[in-house]
């Protein structure tokens, strides 16, 4: 009768709630951020600056890998049960490691990093020579609405589907947004599901393919984003020449993505499903 009904446990809201309230924390850092390098950075440094943003963003998800590692070999409930009771293994199946450890110390850390943000000065003085001959796109006035400006709902939604029409009407920013979405989407399916694929074809544990994943995905990305953006500077690239070298770069990277197709292991063998009981 114990089977028949599964304890009931509401702790998934206040994950989902932690998660959205860190996500509109990060969302003015990619738009503001970038508009605050272009504004008042010279245009030569701007592609440096922004490499050096995103290679930092890509190092998170990396000491993140790492990170779950480390708890995925601590038990789930350390701190509350004596660790000498415990029978199995991080090996074991029946293993669940202390997943909830990782988010302790990335909101202790996310809140300290947060803390110097507090000291940037309000406004600064443009350098002449950034903007002469420069026209650039203020994200903080085309992408977001002027919510501070007008406390009426209608205002707020008239500017905003304004600002959103005139965005989505650029025809290379909608073909860079659909490329994005594309490119994420990739992305986040291959860090969800590889680490399980690991486990399952190479026969490793939790732990070790966190670390696998952290360590040889995430690190070469974060360097060719930072090389990517030293060439730039270098051979001071126009738009144009730009998108044909990012053109290049990633139907290099998606060619040679293809011999993921190649690489495995034969299925285990399981009585009754792959062959039969004899």
């Amino acid at each position: 009768a114990g089977c028949e009904k599964e304890p009931s446990s509401y702790m998934w809201i206040y994950i989902l709630l932690g998660n959205m309230l860190r996500g509109i924390g990060e969302t003015p850092i990619t738009p503001l951020g970038i508009s605050y390098l272009d504004d008042f950075a010279k245009e030569e440094d701007v592609p440096v600056y922004v490499a050096c943003l995103h290679t930092i963003a890509m190092l998170g998800p990396m000491f993140g890998f790492l990170l779950g590692s480390l708890c995925a070999k601590l038990y789930v409930d350390i701190g509350f049960v004596d660790l000498g009771s415990i029978t199995i293994t991080p090996q074991d199946s029946r293993w669940v490691g202390a997943w909830w450890l990782g988010f302790l110390i990335a909101g202790v850390t996310n809140f300290l990093a947060a803390v110097p943000f507090c000291f940037l000065p309000k406004s600064l003085k443009k350098p002449e020579e950034a903007n002469n001959g420069k026209t650039s796109l203020d994200y903080s006035t085309v992408i977001m609405p002027r919510i501070f400006q007008s406390q009426l709902i209608y205002p707020f939604l008239s500017d905003f589907y304004t600002s959103l029409k005139k965005v989505l009407s650029n025809r290379m920013y909608f073909t860079l947004l659909c490329c994005s979405v594309l490119q994420f989407s990739s992305f986040i399916g291959f860090l969800t599901y590889k680490p399980k694929y690991m486990e399952q074809q190479y026969g490793q544990s939790t732990s070790k393919s966190n670390f696998l994943i952290g360590l040889t995905s995430l690190p070469p990305v974060s360097i060719g984003i930072f090389l990517g953006g030293l060439i730039m500077k270098k051979y001071k690239m126009s738009i144009i020449g730009a998108t044909k070298f990012a053109f290049i770069m990633s139907f290099l990277a998606y060619t040679i993505a293809l011999l993921h197709f190649f690489v495995g292991c034969e299925n285990h063998v399981v009585a009754g499903m792959t062959v039969s009981y004899e």
